[in-house]
Parts: structure tokens; C-alpha cells; sequence
């Protein structure tokens, strides 16, 4: 069973469909147990890294997620909150990433919204896909760059558009809003 974090986020009705769409079981939950007991975790999310993290530390799953072994993906907010600090709300996050999230400068549109490439692709999540394929975004903080980077987008600056360490990856666009490249991206994860 994959179990998708309920947690103060928006969008985890569209992660749960494709999560379904790809043929598998899974079960919106933010209850210790189900996530303990679960084949594959997602975090998925729209929304804003303070209220997410309060959320989590008030019912202690903050310490619940940084302790499973088991494959977790997090997906853009849930990508954000897997850093060490947000200055969204200059909130401490689970430090799953030693990286710190920023928001975009006014160099551009803002938030960053729409579809868009990735290159420097590394990793299990990545295969089959090209770097020239586009996938979907929506937001307006960022992932600096790090050793646990496993692809590359530009907007405005570099950033990490995926990291991955040990069981723990995530992903700052949205796979389940990304076509048949999401599909391929978010079917990769769930058979690791």
C-alpha cells in the first residue's frame, strides 16, 4: 500500500488519482501507523513550508518520516520541507537535505509557473526520461543546489529540481500533473 501524507497541503487529491491511474493501492493517512506499515510514502503538497511543518511537529510525524526506511518521495512542498530551512516563513524543516530553500529573485515571472525542462538527470527516478522533456511546475521558492542533487532546472538560477539520499527523494515539480512524462517519473518510484 502507498500511503500520501495528509498534512495542511493542497493538491494530494491529484497525487492520490495518478497514484490510482498507475494501478496501485494507496491511502491518504497522517496517522503514525499507516506510514510505518507502508510499502512507499509520498509527500505531496501545495502550500506553505510553516503551516506544513507545524502540522507535523505537532502531531510528532516530523520525527515519524526522518525515521522510515522505506522509500518516501516528496513532491514540491514536500521537497521543500525535506530541506534543513525554509525562509518561507523562516521555518526549520526535517533536514533530510542539507540545503536551504530561498525564494526566487524578481528577476522574472514569479511564481515560477508552467511547464519547463530539467537537465543533469541521475537516478532510478529518471529512468527512461529525457532531459528535454518538460514537466509541470508551480512555485516561488527553491532548493539550492547540493551533493544530493539529482536534476537540474533554470529559472532564473540553477536549482535542485530533484534530490535523492539513501531511501529519501523528492522532486520540485508536480509528476502527477506532468503527462506521460510525470507518469513515467512517479511509476519509476513507486517500483523501486
Amino acid at each position: 500500500m502507498i500511503a500520501i501524507l495528509k498534512y495542511s497541503a493542497g493538491n494530494i487529491q491529484s497525487v492520490q488519482n495518478a497514484v490510482k491511474r498507475l494501478g496501485y493501492e494507496c491511502k491518504v493517512t497522517d496517522i503514525e501507523e499507516d506510514l510505518l506499515a507502508a510499502d512507499k510514502v509520498i509527500i505531496p503538497g501545495v502550500g506553505q513550508a510553516g503551516s506544513a511543518m507545524k502540522y507535523l511537529k505537532e502531531r510528532k510525524l516530523d520525527q515519524v518520516i526522518i525515521s522510515l526506511k522505506q522509500p518516501v518521495l516528496g513532491i514540491c512542498l514536500g521537497l521543500q520541507i525535506m530541506c534543513s530551512f525554509s525562509y518561507e516563513s523562516c521555518v526549520k524543516c526535517l533536514d533530510i537535505f542539507d540545503t536551504i530553500v530561498k525564494k526566487f529573485p524578481p528577476f522574472d515571472k514569479v511564481p515560477h509557473m508552467g511547464w519547463n525542462s530539467f537537465s543533469a538527470l541521475k537516478g532510478t527516478l529518471f529512468k527512461g526520461v529525457r532531459a528535454d522533456e518538460d514537466v509541470y511546475y508551480v512555485h516561488s521558492y527553491y532548493a539550492e543546489i547540493t551533493d544530493y542533487t539529482s536534476a537540474i532546472c533554470d529559472y532564473v538560477l540553477p536549482f535542485s529540481t530533484a534530490m535523492h539520499k539513501d531511501n529519501f527523494y523528492a522532486v520540485q515539480f508536480h509528476p502527477e500533473k506532468s503527462a506521460d512524462t510525470g507518469d513515467k517519473i512517479l511509476k519509476n518510484f513507486l517500483e523501486i
